[in-house]
């Protein structure tokens, strides 16, 4: 497999990725508007998912509906790596979650934590390790407004299908889904863009301005 940490260090980014993805495969993949508690941190690695619904209280099971069970039947008994992807059941402005529930992300050591929802306890999350990307900060709890209803199935996240196994890159820009099976394919694809920028960029600084207008007219 493409060592990936080698590649983010060679200036691979959410846009680059997206473009690589773009050349091989048709579906969207990118999802915007996201932010971070830490948002100069990049958030990287395998998918695991939890699915959530509108609450619906004559369905509600303290058991089934329980979040700590489903994070531990999603989570690998070795989460290195592991990204968890919680959709918002379609309320993006409501909570998922906050510091004290996803302190089982820091207790397993997992990458981090990418969802459509809000967030709470900013202040308390930036100084987690793993790395949390989402719509935005919130105060209110949302476990009146939603509920945990599976573990390990496919999530929408801001208009992308996830599923588990996918690889997941966040930066500021963006988060990138990368399929399980297009990762090196991708990865590969997005340094050699990244080195297509830098030879346009000093083709741009070559350019001679007259020129450029002579031909731009002729081409008209």
């Amino acid at each position: 497999m493409t060592d990936l940490n080698g590649s983010r260090k060679g200036g691979v980014s959410s846009a680059s990725l997206t473009d690589a993805l773009g050349r091989v495969s048709t579906h969207r993949a990118h999802v915007l508007d996201l932010v971070s508690p830490t948002p100069g941190r990049v958030l990287c690695g395998r998918a695991v998912t939890i699915r959530f619904v509108p609450f619906r209280q004559d369905v509600f099971d303290a058991q089934v509906n329980s979040f700590a069970r489903l994070f531990y039947e999603a989570v690998p008994a070795d989460p290195e790596e592991i990204v968890l992807v919680l959709d918002s059941g379609g309320q993006p402005d409501i909570s998922v979650g906050g510091g004290t529930k996803f302190s089982r992300l820091q207790n397993r050591k997992l990458a981090g934590l990418l969802t459509d929802g809000r967030l709470r306890d900013f202040g308390e999350l930036e100084r987690y390790e793993p790395v949390f990307y989402c719509s935005g900060e919130t105060v209110k709890a949302g476990t009146a407004d939603l509920m945990p209803i599976a573990a390990n199935v496919p999530v929408v996240v801001g208009g992308v299908t996830v599923l588990p196994g996918d690889f997941v890159y966040a930066d500021a820009a963006a988060a990138v889904i990368i399929p399980s099976g297009l990762v090196d394919e991708v990865f590969k694809l997005a340094a050699r863009i990244e080195l297509e920028d830098i030879a346009f960029l000093t083709s741009i600084r070559a350019e001679d301005p007259d020129e450029i207008r002579v031909r731009g007219s002729l081409e008209t």
